[in-house]
């Protein structure tokens, strides 16, 4: 644990939660979708407790929230890559449009990853991360839609946490708690990479 208080002590100022507080005081729904309270701590340190703790998926969570948007989106999309065998074809193609909207995050992308995770007849991991994409700014609705809504802030972590998740709970049991340290991990190099 000291070596991970030492990273975030150095890469706290890269964050956009400098502490755990702070990504709780900017996220409300962080408090409903994380069952720890928050602390006034270290962001990448309270992700390392969340992980060691009785609810290591409360990591994922907070990395959801921790990372920018496009980040975010971005993140869940390789930890759904690296579990590939579980998805089905339409998953896959969902994973492409939403790779190419975090690859060029122009309107017309996330529109079209947005209307196609909408169109969707269940909500399989890739729904939620092409929902992440296109809940990532302008309006929620679909495309043809009389009136844009615009998508709260916190829609695109929670789609994204939903599949992350969704995406771990297919993983075999003997095989989930080190593919969720590896989700983790994934995140903590985007979060500290510059």
């Amino acid at each position: 644990m000291q070596n991970g208080g030492a990273a975030a002590a150095t890469t706290s100022h890269r964050l956009r939660f400098g502490t755990a507080s702070e990504l709780f005081e900017a996220f409300p729904t962080a408090g409903e979708d994380i069952a720890a309270a928050p602390a006034d701590r270290p962001s990448l340190d309270f992700m390392a407790d969340l992980v060691a703790g009785p609810t290591p998926e409360d990591g994922i969570t907070f990395c959801a929230y921790l990372l920018p948007h496009r980040e975010a989106v971005w993140w869940a999309h390789q930890c759904l890559d690296g579990v590939a065998q579980l998805l089905s074809p339409e998953d896959q193609h969902l994973l492409s449009l939403a790779e190419a909207w975090v690859r060029y995050p122009e309107e017309d992308q996330r529109c079209a990853v947005l209307d196609a995770g909408m169109a969707a007849p269940s909500k399989t991991p890739a729904v939620w991360i092409a929902l992440a994409a296109g809940w990532s700014g302008g309006s929620m609705l679909p495309r043809d839609a009389v009136s844009p809504v615009e998508a709260p802030p916190y829609l695109t972590p929670k789609a994204a946490n939903a599949g992350v998740l969704s995406a771990l709970a297919r993983v075999d049991r003997k095989s989930r708690a080190a593919t969720l340290k590896q989700f983790v991990n994934m995140a903590v190099q985007l979060l500290t990479r510059r």
